[in-house]
């Protein structure tokens, strides 16, 4: 791994992507005070100025009267020349400078041209030529990285940078290109900090801004448009800003947004090959075939050997759920490009998302070969090696690996719920799914991070699905945060909606079902958020359905998103039935957009749909939004008891007076009155959830006064809708043992939860266990049991006895004497084991 540190600890290699503080206005304008003022410039570096402002004729002009045999000179009226497209010119400026003098800027710049052309082999010796120029100073340190870069020695090129930097820290050019090569690495975090070192010399400097707008793309869409349209705020003729957020669209399914930037920044260079490319791409979406072979066409009359044009769509496909057409895309781009790494990794990438893992193995190592810098083909190959010390079983169509240390006590578990999910989606979507289905359960989410995408990080991901490929965290992985049987059902419903829709369907769409699903399963399975929803509901928050796909990608809007979608999903199913729903899944596999699907179908479109929408909402949510609606938050905070009072008296649908006044009174040591307006506000919104819900605080005043009873009936009602919180469900499962309470129907939830949230949670599943003996489910009871042995407890005798009389009751004596000697081989002495034997020994003599 290269790094901006002198050294990096090996265990540093996995790097996660953290999006870094962006230049603010105030610290844009400090910065620009730091630039050269227009009056000391010289004749270059105004030319340069222009450049970066996309005034290329201005360049010419101002650059005519110099040297045109200086190798500044010639590179920068060539840069000017190839950001319009003119690369037959700038090669005719370059040549003959380069050819005298072969380790400058004219050297590098011809070099870099030849290599974005494909002529490979012309470039390389120009660039090795560069890479050895050994000037010392700053400017040629820097040269000498860039080319360094180019041929793919990225720790060379790193201390070139580096040192480069520390003798001119405030050279924008210097850290921008430091930044593109963490960029090249996927060190994203790094690149951050050199493009924030390039903005605080010059905040309006292009490269930099769409450098940083590249670096945040993945974890912070929105920022980064934001960024891209600050480059173009200073360049409005910059291609590459253009092609990025002409991508962004294409990511967000603005199609006619993303043709337009492509449009654009053709105009400014109609030989951009990634804007070509990505013309290609976006065209290959759109199935529009004869459109996507000229563009290819084309890309490859400008670069006969650009394999990018093949890569570049197999992404755009792969971020539309079109895998295997992703793999067929980047086997193109690696045909003709075998020697590019990053061809070969995406491939890889793909290949696993297809669940063809030899074939990844193969690409990932040949990219590998190739560059050995590549922190997401280190990532993949690692969590490969991983994978291969996976427990795997077949079972039908569903092909299940899991971690050893897991195996005991999850893998029956989920081939259980796999199969019950695929029989039970199948028969409602009238489909059934293309096997085998790979599923993969991750101990360590950082794996199942980087066997999505290749780096570790995705705190708020879960479990993902590729078609025929599902993978998720374990519940070691999240101790005691989610129920991974809802996770594992909600990707399994991905299967059948993505199968379904020949993987076109609009993510809001699939995302929406499968969150539906999952609550239709078992309502504890849904995500509750019904108290923020109607909080922004009361704020005018809720997200347009025309943004609703594209709020997927925005990190501040993700959860909101997955919540909208799934109430839009249940209102469909409400007013247009599941044949409807059916028909509408099925629509997408023809490649329409949303709006013609809908037409065609429901007879609506996505603006008579958001009218109807709009009043689900408003029946579903008016009574909680009502009851969070009309006080403000900060006024009310500022009150005393007495104020509070009279607020609540006043206003008795009020939540938050409700729940300002409970808070004060318990403050202040009135508990009775305290609880009273807890259970208040608790009627108004009974779903709040959390440690500061009515019903939590409740049970917090009734256990400080040794009210037990009190205490289980606040922590039962708030286990009722908080569904993943297992301290509550622990607290309230000690309460209930304390107080003697044996009744299987107030205990069984209790732990079902518990063993739901936890499945390693051995105490839970003895109970869950005993109470199935007791009401004579013994099959139950010896999968109950079993976890137990699998668990390891303490005491083990105890827990083989307990298999051992399950096995018994379910009239498999053979297992349960093969139980019992185990016990009997741990204690002996045991009585209830000895017992049992006896029983057995009987049984066999009859």
């Amino acid at each position: 791994m290269i790094s901006r540190r002198v050294a990096v600890p090996a265990a540093l290699f996995l790097v996660a992507v953290l999006a870094l503080p962006v230049l603010g206005d105030s610290q844009a304008a400090r910065s620009a005070q730091t630039q050269v003022p227009p009056r000391t410039r010289t004749p270059l570096q105004t030319a340069l100025r222009a450049l970066n402002e996309g005034r290329y004729a201005d360049v010419d002009a101002l650059t005519s009267p110099l040297d045109a045999a200086d190798p500044a000179v010639a590179a920068l009226r060539a840069r000017a020349r190839i950001a319009r497209g003119q690369y037959a010119e700038a090669e005719g400026m370059l040549r003959p400078v380069a050819e005298r003098r072969p380790a400058s800027d004219a050297a590098l710049e011809l070099g870099l041209l030849l290599q974005m052309l494909t002529r490979h082999d012309e470039a390389r010796p120009l660039l090795e030529r560069v890479a050895v120029g050994g000037g010392g100073d700053p400017a040629s340190s820097a040269r000498e990285a860039r080319a360094l870069r180019a041929l793919g020695q990225a720790q060379d090129a790193n201390a070139l940078y580096r040192s480069a930097a520390a003798a001119a820290p405030g050279d924008p050019a210097i850290n921008t290109g430091w930044g593109e090569l963490f960029l090249q690495t996927h060190n994203n975090r790094e690149a951050l900090e050199s493009f924030q070192d390039a903005l605080d010399a010059d905040a309006a400097y292009v490269p930099a801004l769409i450098g940083a707008a590249r670096a945040l793309a993945d974890d912070d869409p929105p920022q980064a448009s934001a960024m891209a349209k600050r480059a173009l705020q200073t360049n409005g003729s910059s291609a590459d800003a253009l092609v990025f957020l002409a991508a962004q669209a294409i990511d967000q399914s603005r199609f006619e947004e993303a043709r337009r930037s492509i449009d654009r920044a053709l105009g400014v260079n109609p030989a951009s090959l990634e804007a070509h490319a990505l013309s290609a791409a976006l065209a290959y979406l759109q199935g529009d075939d004869a459109e996507y072979q000229a563009e290819v066409g084309r890309t490859l009359a400008i670069a006969p050997r650009y394999g990018e044009v093949y890569r570049l769509a197999a992404d755009m496909a792969a971020h539309n759920y079109l895998f295997d057409d992703a793999v067929a895309l980047a086997r193109k781009g690696r045909d003709l490009d075998p020697e590019n790494a990053r061809i070969l990794m995406d491939l890889g990438l793909h290949l696993l998302r297809t669940g063809d893992e030899p074939a990844a193995r193969a690409a990932l190592d040949r990219s590998w070969d190739l560059d050995p810098f590549s922190v997401v083909t280190f990532n993949l190959l690692a969590m490969m090696d991983t994978l291969e010390t996976f427990d795997t079983i077949q079972d039908g169509d569903i092909v299940l690996r899991t971690s050893p240390s897991e195996t005991a006590v999850l893998q029956q578990p989920a081939l259980r719920l796999a199969h019950q999910a695929l029989d039970t989606l199948s028969q409602r979507y009238a489909f059934t799914p293309r096997g085998p289905i790979l599923i993969e359960m991750f101990p360590k989410h950082d794996d199942f991070a980087v066997r999505i995408a290749g780096l570790p990080g995705m705190i708020g991901a879960l479990g993902a699905c590729f078609g025929r490929v599902v993978t998720l965290d374990s519940p070691k992985a999240r101790p005691g945060e989610f129920q991974w049987e809802g996770t594992l059902w909600h990707e399994l419903t991905h299967v059948i909606t993505l199968q379904m829709s020949g993987q076109r369907i609009p993510r809001w769409l699939t995302e929406g079902i499968s969150e539906y699903e999952e609550k239709r399963a078992r309502p504890e399975w849904g995500r509750g958020m019904e108290v923020e929803f109607a909080g922004l509901m009361a704020r005018k928050g809720v997200i347009p359905l025309a943004d609703l796909n594209a709020a997927f990608m925005d990190p501040k809007l993700i959860t909101v998103a997955y919540y909208q979608a799934t109430q839009l999903v249940d209102y469909l199913y409400t007013a247009f039935g599941d044949e409807s729903m059916r028909s509408l899944i099925g629509s997408f596999a023809t490649g329409v957009d949303t709006d013609t699907a809908l037409k065609s179908v429901v007879k609506t479109d996505l603006a008579g749909l958001q009218r109807g929408f709009d009043g689900f909402l408003d029946q579903r949510f008016g009574a909680i939004r009502a009851a969070l609606s009309g006080i403000d938050d900060k006024e009310i905070a500022q009150l005393p008891l007495g104020a509070l009072e009279a607020l609540a008296q006043k206003n008795p649908g009020s939540y938050k007076a409700q729940m300002a006044l409970a808070g004060e009174l318990e403050t202040s040591g009135q508990a009775g009155d305290a609880i009273r307006a807890y259970e208040r506000a608790a009627a108004l919104v009974p779903m709040a959830t959390g440690g500061s819900s009515p019903q939590a605080r409740i049970a917090a005043i009734a256990l400080a006064q040794h009210d037990d009873a009190r205490a289980i009936e606040a922590l039962t009602a708030l286990v009722a809708v908080d569904f993943n919180n297992i301290g509550a469900a622990r607290r309230l499962a000690g309460l209930l043992r304390d107080a003697g309470v044996t009744d299987p129907r107030r205990l069984r939830p209790v732990y079902e939860r518990i063993a739901a949230v936890d499945p390693f949670d051995g105490e839970a599943h003895a109970m869950l266990g005993r109470m199935a003996l007791a009401g004579g489910d013994a099959d139950r009871a010896t999968r109950e049991f079993g976890a137990v042995v699998a668990l390891d407890p303490v005491d083990r005798a105890a827990a083989y006895t307990d298999l051992a009389e399950s096995f018994f009751a379910a009239g498999r004596p053979a297992e349960a004497r093969k139980q019992t000697l185990a016990a009997l081989e741990i204690a002996p002495t045991y009585a209830r084991a000895q017992d049992l034997l006896l029983k057995l020994a009987a049984l066999q003599g009859r």
